[in-house]
């Protein structure tokens, strides 16, 4: 009976260290994607030449210059920056909601497995005093 004992407390203590792990991580995951739909131009996701027009225009032409193919006017710039920026936006904002929603379910689930083990753990050690 005490073998089956420490094998259940094994269990026990070891799918709370995993919940509490779990837990920890999607609640970075949670953090890291609301900071990043606050300002998604600036997220992890790098491309930084879209901050502004300007960071816009001079990679574009010195991309364009390099590699001497078509150098855009000003009106065609503008459309592209605009175009580049809502697409990033957008991109930026689904990519977060969907890491909220999914490390949101995590977060609560580890909640929930880590209070089920932690007061049957607590069961266990009061049947064996």
């Amino acid at each position: 009976m005490e073998k089956k004992s420490k094998i259940s407390q094994i269990y026990g203590y070891a799918v709370c260290l995993v919940a509490i792990i779990t837990f920890l991580v999607s609640l970075s995951a949670i953090i890291t994607s609301l900071i990043d739909a606050k300002d998604p131009l600036y997220s992890r996701t790098g491309d930084q030449r879209l901050s502004s027009y300007e960071n816009f225009k001079v990679e574009t032409l010195k991309t364009g210059q390099s590699e001497m193919s078509y150098i855009p006017d000003e009106e065609t710039l503008v459309k592209m920056y605009a175009d580049l920026k809502n697409h990033k936006i957008k991109t930026v904002k689904h990519q977060t909601s969907k890491t909220i929603i999914v490390n949101s379910i995590m977060f609560v689930l580890s909640i929930l497995l880590f209070i089920f083990h932690w007061i049957w753990l607590r069961r266990i050690d009061k049947q064996e005093k």
